[in-house]
């Protein structure tokens, strides 16, 4: 089994939901993401999305793809990311999933990619632009080294999309609540969970709800109905109005308090 795969038993055997929590690797810089992925995994998250930083990440609204411009320009590149994740195995084991588009992987070339993705401790890949029927490639390269490869579904996916991502997806399925891109907003969907439970009775994996969550409330309302919840952007808003130690601290407190959220569920 994958530390995934272990972390959601594990999770299951507490009866809990897992909380995912996304941020962008190399914003402000490397050595700052090394901390904070030890902060959340100390403050309560289960599991952790590395955001690779790229230059087109149309799936993305404001706050990421401003912290994707910050990444970048701090240097930050895959190969770098990678050795990041080497570096947290010294000292974690949490599960780790690098989040971001396929343009990067492309370049790199994709069985390089996942052997050394895997080597590094890199546990899952979500490529949010590569449908499943244009994965076969990557799903190869990765079925190989190991790596979980994580499909997308949407509010508006058929049932023919559903049964692929079932059969193709390993780790987890990731439930995009809403459509359009990232970004928190003030309130969850009345019809998320109907779609939410429908969905879920389709699938042999866990599935996980993100795109809009923004606080505790929220978490809770998610996790009744799902096996984890993710919160992204409205954690890297933190990064545009702190730095250092506060940052940190901050970043502790928030992911607590969602903690405590999803455990109320």
């Amino acid at each position: 089994m994958s530390r995934i795969e272990d972390k959601f038993a594990e999770l299951k055997g507490r009866g809990e939901t897992a909380l995912v929590t996304f941020v962008t690797a190399g914003d402000p810089d490397l050595a700052t993401t090394e901390e904070i992925v030890l902060q959340l995994e100390r403050s309560g998250c289960d599991l952790i999305e590395l955001g690779v930083p790229f230059s087109d990440p149309m799936a993305d609204g404001p706050t990421i793809q401003l912290s994707s411009e910050r990444a970048l320009a701090s240097g930050t590149t895959l190969p770098g990311i990678l050795e990041l994740v080497r570096r947290l195995r010294t000292r974690t084991q949490v599960p780790i999933v690098l989040m971001g588009y396929f343009n990067p992987i492309f370049i790199y070339g994709a069985e390089r990619f996942a052997v050394d993705a895997a080597a590094a401790g890199v546990d899952g890949l979500l490529v949010v632009d590569l449908p499943p029927e244009e994965a076969a490639e990557l799903k190869g390269a990765t079925d190989q080294a190991g790596l979980d490869l994580i499909f997308l579904l949407t509010p508006t996916s058929d049932n023919s999309r559903v049964e692929a991502v079932s059969r193709l997806g390993r780790g987890f399925i990731y439930y995009v609540s809403v459509a359009g891109v990232t970004g928190a907003r003030s309130a969850v969907a009345d019809t998320l969970a109907a779609r939410v439970t429908s969905v879920r009775d389709e699938l042999n994996l866990p599935l996980v709800v993100g795109f809009g969550i923004s606080d505790r409330s929220q978490a809770a309302q998610v996790a009744k109905v799902a096996d984890g919840v993710v919160v992204g952007s409205a954690l890297v808003k933190y990064f545009e109005r702190y730095q250092g130690a506060v940052l940190l601290q901050e970043l502790g407190a928030f992911v607590a308090d969602l903690k405590a959220g999803v455990l109320s569920a």
